[in-house]
């Protein structure tokens, strides 16, 4: 398939799953819930965070997480006493318990007492060193240099252990693109879309490669490069404003929407 074809194809598929009303089903709807850019940035962040497994659940439980918090996030965050802190000992999201969620709560409290608010750390880091793959590394440092229990660290992926960093790569595309379809909330404006890479996942990978932009078979960082990489030779300015597309077909299985054959970049 040629360059212009494969672009025009996913430009289609944009069209039909960049939209409002793929938002419903999506974690991206929790942070939707508010207006506040404190209260968006620690919502998502949580919802990102337990985004693995069935949509319906990660949607129902980052719902109940956000009302154990007061549906004001960042002032409970930043405010809860012990006693309101260990109402969140009964949340669970699969391996993710109440125990982790209290620790992730504690380690947003000192980054925001440090930095003004999450997205201030992550706009300032990336100020500091214009390399996102930077600012992934020492945001998990900085994130556990807090006590904290050694298990929760499995829910914050390591790029410097090759983890593809999906949920993390999300939250920060939440975040920083912005553009007219009202799904991506493009707070961090000081953040290039150009800087971001692919949350990839088994869907996102598996479409990556029936369209030719991924030959690694392993969904780990070294794929993350390769497929933002060839979503970059079609739109270099904002490659990962095709995720819903690679992800809405993918997750719908919907075959009937790519070429019966594949397709390669020419």
């Amino acid at each position: 398939m040629e360059h212009d074809e494969l672009k025009e194809l996913l430009d289609g598929l944009h069209d039909r799953y960049n939209a409002p009303d793929f938002i419903a089903d999506d974690p991206i709807s929790v942070p939707h819930r508010f207006e506040r850019r404190e209260d968006i940035e620690i919502s998502g962040f949580l919802a990102a965070t337990i985004a693995w497994g069935n949509r319906k659940s990660i949607v129902r439980n980052a719902g109940r997480l956000m009302r154990l918090m007061d549906d004001a996030p960042y002032d409970f965050t930043v405010h809860a006493s012990e006693q309101e802190l260990n109402a969140l000992l009964n949340f669970v999201h699969r391996t993710f318990n109440g125990a982790d969620c209290i620790a992730f709560i504690r380690a947003l409290r000192r980054l925001c007492s440090r930095y003004g608010s999450l997205g201030g750390y992550f706009e300032q880091t990336y100020a500091a060193t214009g390399d996102l793959r930077t600012v992934l590394s020492r945001f998990r440092t900085t994130f556990w240099e807090n006590d904290h229990p050694t298990r929760c660290e499995k829910h914050l992926s390591s790029i410097d252990k090759g983890a593809a960093c999906k949920r993390l790569n999300m939250f920060l595309k939440w975040m920083v693109r912005s553009d007219s379809r009202g799904v991506d909330f493009g707070l961090w404006r000081t953040i290039p879309p150009s800087a971001l890479y692919l949350p990839l996942d088994v869907h996102t990978g598996n479409t990556g490669r029936a369209l030719g932009l991924l030959t690694r078979r392993q969904n780990d960082w070294k794929a993350v490069e390769e497929i933002t990489g060839s979503l970059r030779r079609l739109d270099p300015d904002d490659p990962v404003r095709y995720d819903f597309a690679l992800f809405g077909v993918g997750v719908n299985r919907s075959s009937d929407e790519l070429p019966p054959t594949g397709a390669k970049i020419r």
